[in-house]
């Protein structure tokens, strides 16, 4: 054992040069640690078994089996792999990654990230994305791809659930494809259908289509394309834009019997909801 952690630190410290001088490309160092360490100085190649720690840059990444090429930053982990970017969080049973940024995570994947205090969320948010897979592109927009469908959760905001799921983190925005489903448990609002198109900044709006739906507070809304306003005080409401001709809405308390679990309107295009300002007294 004593010999093979020798040699380890031998072949780390040779990697540790070549690394440094193939680094200059990117101006971003590179590190290499692990229990065992077997390094091809002809093809650039690092094979690492055994607590295995990778650093490139401000880039975190453990396993217990790694490949590393020092040359192109290409990366593979396998086992218990934690990878820790920037704000984002990657736990998974393996990853691979190009070394231009992109990452492929499979297995139990769980992706945080961890979004600071500010305007919107004085208390700051976490955001989990899980999945089988998940693809990551940090540098475009912190591109999110779940190809085979997952969950998309929000402390603040709630969860957003489709068969196919992408997203742009630093924009807030998401797009779900099949069985799309968006739950907003502090608007108290559920919406789904086919397609979910989110639109998270400022107050938020989604665009529901398919068999597009939308309830709050006992009150749905149906129809083949939903466009729902997140307004600020919590209150779904749906486009009113010039574009379509709406037709003449009675008073509310007149449309939906407080009796009955729920009502439905039934609109090709989109309607408005206002809730009773009296229904709470």
């Amino acid at each position: 054992m004593a010999i093979k952690k020798i040699c380890a630190a031998l072949a780390a410290t040779m990697l540790m040069s070549s690394a440094a001088l193939a680094a200059q490309a990117d101006n971003e160092p590179s590190e290499v640690n692990a229990d065992a360490i077997e390094y091809d100085m002809n093809t650039g190649i690092v094979s690492a078994e055994g607590n295995v720690l990778l650093k490139h840059g401000t880039t975190r990444a453990t396993g217990l089996h790694a490949m590393f090429n020092v040359n192109t930053k290409q990366a593979h982990l396998i086992g218990n792999v934690i990878v820790v970017r920037e704000d984002m969080r990657i736990t998974c049973n393996a990853l691979a990654s190009d070394g231009q940024g992109y990452m492929s995570a499979d297995g139990n994947v769980i992706a945080t990230q961890t979004v600071a205090p500010d305007a919107k969320y004085p208390n700051g948010d976490m955001r989990t994305f899980t999945s089988e897979h998940i693809d990551y592109f940090p540098d475009d927009r912190k591109h999110v791809m779940i190809p085979t469908g997952g969950v998309i959760a929000s402390e603040v905001e709630g969860t957003f659930t489709a068969d196919r799921m992408e997203g742009w983190l630093d924009e807030e925005h998401y797009i779900g494809n099949g069985n799309a489903h968006l739950v907003s448990t502090a608007r108290n609002m559920e919406a789904g259908g086919d397609n979910v198109d989110y639109d998270g900044k400022d107050a938020g709006k989604a665009v529901l289509s398919g068999n597009a739906w939308a309830y709050q507070n006992n009150n749905v809304i149906r129809g083949n394309r939903l466009t729902v306003y997140l307004a600020d005080d919590g209150n779904l409401k749906a486009d009113n834009s010039p574009k379509f001709e709406m037709p003449q809405m009675p008073a509310v308390d007149k449309v939906f019997d407080k009796k009955s679990e729920s009502a439905q309107v039934e609109k090709d295009e989109t309607v408005i909801i206002e809730p009773d300002k009296n229904s709470e007294e």
